[in-house]
């Protein structure tokens, strides 16, 4: 069976594993965008450190995670709009970060404000 979206399957199964207790987790799907992903949330200390192979990555959870998914459809967010998105995605105020592509590169919300670029909305976590 064709697969639509890798990069929500990557997260639902962080999501899942998360949420179990377990710390790591393997996947089967791996691409530039879900690395780069990866990097933002290992940057902000939501996960660990994740591993190539050839069959997927493999994703070592630290317990910060409350929440992460992929965010469908992909609205576009220009600079003034960041706040509606923050209010409707996270749970508070400064509390998470949305991740975005934009022409600058694949941006948290945060990052975005300071380049002053918008784009289309990827994924959230906190």
């Amino acid at each position: 069976m064709a697969n639509n979206d890798t990069l929500s399957n990557v997260l639902s199964a962080i999501n899942n594993a998360e949420q179990r207790g377990q710390d790591k987790v393997t996947t089967q799907y791996n691409s530039k965008v879900i690395q780069k992903v990866l990097d933002l949330m290992k940057e902000k200390m939501y996960i660990g450190d994740y591993e190539e192979h050839d069959k997927g990555l493999t994703i070592h959870l630290i317990g910060n995670l409350n929440k992460c998914n992929s965010i469908k459809p992909r609205f576009r967010c220009s600079v003034d709009d960041f706040q509606k998105y923050e209010q409707r995605f996270l749970p508070a105020r400064d509390f998470g970060v949305i991740i975005l592509t934009t022409n600058k590169g694949i941006l948290t919300h945060k990052q975005a404000k300071e380049h002053g670029v918008g784009g289309k909305l990827l994924s959230y976590a906190y």
